[in-house]
């Protein structure tokens, strides 16, 4: 079987490194699932979830706020503005968050378009934590069943 090499960083760190067999990531043209001998592409990415397959076949699930995915002959690198592993997110946290920008947001709609813009980048960045968080969970949970 073959593998595709995968790096995913953020400037603060490399979130994740090894062969794998495939990503699912979401683009600005939809999410993509990228399989070993995919052709060549460069496509930005938009806030939301990153699902792994990785070569034992345990699925690794990350969220992304944006940034770029580079796909070569047997490589696949993203440069992630921010990406965090789904085990390292508190859910609770992410969701309380989302729901300050959301309330914060109803007070600026109408004043200042530059905290209208920024408030909205917090909500998806919030939102795509929280599915990512919600994903793992639910195949977690799927996992443990089986058990």
């Amino acid at each position: 079987m073959s593998y595709i090499k995968f790096e995913i960083t953020t400037p603060e760190r490399i979130v994740l490194k090894e062969e794998i067999q495939q990503v699912t990531v979401p683009t600005k043209e939809g999410e993509i699932t990228v399989l070993p001998g995919h052709i060549p592409l460069v496509s930005v990415l938009l806030p939301g979830v990153i699902e792994v397959v990785k070569n034992d076949g345990n699925r690794e699930v990350m969220s992304v706020t944006g940034g770029f995915i580079e796909v070569f002959k047997d490589k696949v690198v993203i440069l992630a503005d921010s990406a965090e592993r789904a085990e390292e997110i508190n859910l609770e946290k992410a969701e309380e968050a989302r729901q300050r920008a959301e309330e914060a947001k109803k007070n600026v709609e109408k004043i200042d378009h530059v905290e209208f813009a920024n408030l909205s980048a917090i909500i998806a960045r919030e939102m795509a934590k929280t599915k990512a968080a919600q994903r793992w969970k639910k195949m977690k949970n799927i996992l443990d069943k089986k058990e």
